[in-house]
């Protein structure tokens, strides 16, 4: 090699490259996942202060320094098309959505079941996006009330896409779980793909239809409409960014619609497949 050549023009160093990029990415999944497992949601999730707010934003600067990294690694080119999002998200974090059973979800609500353990998934899936649209808008708050720090615009409203979305096809996968209408697939890669397409058409996954779940999930296509999810989900966020706390006000009230609206969709879609699959086993007996 050449004295002046540059190692990331070489194979070698391509490789090099490459191999770091996923680590980085690899670690924004890894932090996404341990944020979900440890639900930092609290009762108090209304209020932009107050029990757990302070560690959601420390959480969120860690993601948000994770994505600032990784963003840089991949380029101007692949951030700004939202290649890099979209994959990351696909890759890293769907995959690493905690989903529970349904055993396991009535025994963690203390025996709830049906409808009220549905409303239980949906209240806590809200107030946690709210929580972490709250938390956004606060890191802003720092950002205009003392420029220097610049914690990152970008990255920032990236990190509070990739966990309200997170947040939401959990939401969705556990009201599948609940209605007893899982994705039945190989592993939780593939099974988390299935919840995942249903988040981007933001509908209830077809239990009939398994294939063509799978398909909207991985196909060329499902790529292209998860990156344009994400992208409109980030541009939502943008509205949110104002000085002192009214960007976290924003930032809560605009993601608990939101969330609040999807859930009401996916559970009207699984009541409806309830009773579809009861008609239909009803008249197999008679």
């Amino acid at each position: 090699m050449d004295d002046d050549q540059n190692p990331e023009d070489t194979p070698e160093g391509a490789g090099g490259d490459a191999e770091r990029r996923a680590v980085e990415r690899r670690e924004v999944g890894v932090l996404v996942g341990r944020i979900l497992s440890e639900d930092l949601a609290t009762t108090d999730g209304d209020a932009a202060e107050g029990p757990g707010a302070a560690e959601r934003r420390r959480r969120l600067r860690e993601l948000v320094t994770a994505l600032g990294t990784s963003a840089r690694s991949a380029g101007l080119r692949g951030v700004a098309a939202g290649r890099w999002l979209s994959e990351t998200f696909a890759e890293e974090i769907a995959p690493r959505v905690p989903i529970r059973d349904h055993a396991t979800l009535v025994r963690h609500h203390g025996g709830l079941d049906g409808e009220e353990l549905a409303d239980a998934l949906q209240r806590t899936a809200v107030r946690t996006t709210t929580a972490v649209g709250m938390a956004g808008g606060a890191l802003s708050a720092v950002q205009w009330a003392a420029p220097p720090l610049l914690l990152g615009t970008p990255a920032r409203l990236a990190a509070e896409t990739l966990l309200v979305a997170a947040v939401e096809v959990k939401l969705i996968g556990e009201l599948h779980e609940l209605h007893d209408a899982p994705v039945v697939a190989d592993g939780a890669l593939r099974r988390n793909a299935g919840y995942l397409g249903a988040w981007v058409h933001r509908r209830g996954v077809d239990p009939t239809k398994p294939e063509e779940t799978l398909l909207l999930a991985v196909g060329a296509a499902a790529k292209t409409a998860l990156r344009d999810r994400l992208l409109r989900l980030m541009g939502r966020n943008l509205t949110t960014l104002g000085p002192y706390l009214t960007g976290a006000v924003a930032g809560g009230i605009v993601n608990r619609l939101s969330t609040g609206a999807l859930a009401a969709k996916v559970r009207a879609d699984l009541r409806a497949q309830s009773i579809t699959r009861g008609e239909a086993t009803g008249e197999l007996e008679s």
